[in-house]
């Protein structure tokens, strides 16, 4: 009913950036709110970064300042460039965002997720 498929991930030396991309496609009316979560082996998801607007913005403590989500809402996809990039930000990274379909159901979807390396 509804995809995100994300993109942009790799390996990268310590200081370096990326940008991941997430689109979401499907029988969507409305996006609310789209995020970026991360998550290594043994630990839980956690957040990293989450738009509703662009004055509407909040950040992991551990990413602040070097890390900027954006969103196209004409293209429904969602942004993270990844600068001053760390060993500690190796993790997959999961797009998650909160539908309202067609149908009017309101969903809250996960993408498939995509490897972030940091690494010399």
């Amino acid at each position: 009913q509804v995809q995100l498929v994300e993109s942009g991930g790799g390996l990268v030396q310590p200081g370096g950036s990326l940008r991941l991309t997430c689109a979401a496609s499907g029988s969507i009316h409305s996006i609310n709110a789209m995020g970026w979560y991360r998550q290594t082996p043994g630990k839980e998801r956690e957040l990293v970064a989450r738009i509703i607007s662009s004055s509407s913005t909040n950040y992991a403590d551990s990413v602040k300042g070097r890390f900027t989500i954006s969103r196209d809402n004409a293209k429904n996809t969602v942004y993270l460039q990844m600068n001053s990039l760390k060993p500690d930000d190796t993790a997959v990274y999961y797009c998650n965002a909160h539908i309202t379909t067609t149908g009017r159901s309101i969903l809250s979807s996960w993408g498939q997720g995509t490897q972030v390396t940091v690494s010399s």
